[in-house]
């Protein structure tokens, strides 16, 4: 089954100028690539002098064609609009997203004043995150990705998409990467841009409203030329809950790695002891011993592996059941032997192996939940300050 993806821009141009090398890459190898984008961009900055006039309403429609042009030459054959077929929570009327505008002010940049209410920041976060996660539901898509949480330079609808896009994907369980702003430490997925120049080139060359294209550089409204071969790099971004191994302090990972081996340890011990035990129901012996044994095996490690997302606590756990099972399988200066070559004796000693590979080998599931409801998206974008 191809690899689907699903890329998620403020405005037309964003999905060319930050993930232009990644589409274009994943479409040639095979994958199915969704592009979302929330607004046409109606407030952007006009740069050729003999499109000026196309400043107001007639940039929005300007910027629609100038991204289906983009969209062609990266190879992209699946768009939406948020708020509109396909991008809108079941049951609610269909919604236009407006461009909310920038300007820089004390701290930063900041939205223009004052505010449409049909603009992007002006939705609440939580209308704006079931949209996208109407989108990720449709589509089910292996990974999402969005900008970074600073907007990659402060622009309030990049802000806004991102904090909307992490929530939809944190309730949806998709694993969400966002691109490295400029200056920020590079994350370890690089895409190399110079394989796929020419449809990348020609994709910033479509937005001829934002983008000046010279040889191998491009100019936007705000700043210097910039290479066109860029490498791209992105940085997954964990869910916030807190819950996973890799969120916690390195002294409560160290605590539960030594938790899940001991009780992995007395696990092995207590089970290898009472392996043995059988009970007569009537006519038949019962050997509850070993089928208490396995599945008390099996509870454990599915649960850490659970529990944890992470292999390594259950992994953990697994040497401690197995070091206990074959320490106590090796025959004492007595002669006593407490695994015996006996159908229980087999098992034993096979089974917490078998169920260990294959508790650690299993993927992580990470595939859409398909009952989510909007109540669910929506309390977990009421999060907004922690997902800045």
């Amino acid at each position: 089954m191809p690899e689907r993806v699903l890329f998620v821009h403020a405005h037309p141009d964003d999905e060319t100028i930050a993930t232009g090398a990644a589409i274009a890459t994943l479409v040639e190898r095979g994958a199915i690539v969704t592009v979302l984008t929330c607004t046409r961009g109606e407030l952007g900055e006009i740069i050729p002098a003999d499109l000026q006039h196309l400043a107001g309403a007639g940039l929005a429609v300007q910027r629609e064609r100038e991204l289906n042009e983009a969209l062609a030459a990266l190879g992209v054959t699946d768009h939406l609009y948020l708020g509109l077929d396909g991008a809108r929570w079941d049951g609610r009327p269909p919604r236009r997203y407006l461009d909310s505008g920038m300007r820089w002010g004390a701290k930063g940049a900041e939205a223009m004043h004052p505010v449409d209410p049909e603009s992007l920041t002006a939705a609440e976060l939580g209308d704006v995150a079931a949209d996208i996660a109407a989108v990720i539901i449709d589509r089910k898509p292996d990974v999402v990705v969005s900008c970074a949480a600073d907007g990659g330079y402060g622009h309030p609808d990049h802000v806004r998409a991102h904090d909307a896009t992490r929530a939809a994907a944190e309730v949806v369980r998709v694993p969400f990467y966002v691109v490295d702003s400029p200056g920020a430490k590079p994350g370890p997925l690089r895409v190399e841009s110079r394989p796929v120049l020419e449809r990348k080139r020609a994709a910033l060359a479509a937005h001829r409203t934002q983008v000046s294209v010279d040889g191998d550089t491009f100019s936007l409204s705000s700043g210097a030329p910039r290479q066109i071969d860029a490498v791209e790099t992105y940085t997954r971004v964990r869910p916030h809950t807190g819950s996973e191994f890799h969120d916690q302090s390195l002294f409560s990972r160290v605590v539960a790695l030594v938790v899940a081996t001991v009780l992995g340890a007395f696990a092995g011990v207590t089970l290898t002891a009472a392996h043995q035990a059988t009970v007569a129901v009537g006519p038949v012996i019962v050997p509850w011993g070993i089928i208490t044994a396995v599945i008390v095996t099996a509870a454990i490690l599915t649960g850490l592996r659970l529990v944890f997302e992470t292999r390594i606590v259950a992994g953990c756990a697994a040497v401690g059941l197995l070091g206990a099972s074959a320490l106590l399988s090796m025959q004492t200066t007595g002669g006593s032997v407490l695994i015996p070559a006996n159908p229980a004796g087999y098992t034993w000693t096979y089974a917490p192996v078998v169920l260990a590979a294959i508790v650690l080998a299993w993927p992580r599931f990470t595939r859409p939940v398909h009952s989510v409801q909007p109540g669910k998206v929506e309390a977990s974008a009421s999060k907004g300050s922690d997902l800045q």
